[in-house]
């Protein structure tokens, strides 16, 4: 499975993910890496879909545009929106609690047959707890 971490995470942690489970197989990239920095949310998740095999990790509301949502609603890919709680803590607060998740983000993935969206709470309970939400 590949994963792209959107622009609203450091690329520091993502390339962090990759080297940490390029072992099992998962290819994990900062936006930026794959996309132009102007690219529009509706440009990069059209690509991802018609590429296929790709999950998309966020700390995004997805509440910028009726199309952007849409986009996101229909490209058929497991979304991971990080919580509200994300956005108020510390780069290695981040870093540290996504590796914590991380195994349970890639095996839920993993297990999504056409798209749906998660809530990935701060708060971590072993095995690790989605909320399933709408977009």
């Amino acid at each position: 499975m590949n994963f792209l971490i959107d622009n609203n995470l450091p690329p520091a942690i993502a390339r962090a993910l990759h080297e940490l489970s390029k072992s099992e197989g998962h290819l994990v990239i900062p936006l930026k890496d794959k996309f132009p920095s102007n690219a529009t949310d509706i440009y990069w998740i059209s690509e991802l879909k018609a590429e296929g095999g790709w999950a998309v990790v966020s700390q995004d509301k997805f509440s910028k545009g009726d199309a952007e949502r849409l986009a996101f609603r229909e490209c058929g890919l497991p979304i991971f929106c990080l919580a509200k709680q994300w956005g108020q803590m510390t780069y290695w607060n981040k870093a540290e609690n996504l590796v914590r998740w991380w195994p349970a983000i890639t095996q839920q993935a993993g297990l999504i047959s056409g798209g749906a969206a998660f809530r990935v709470p701060w708060r971590f309970t072993a095995p690790g707890k989605f909320e399933q939400i709408k977009i």
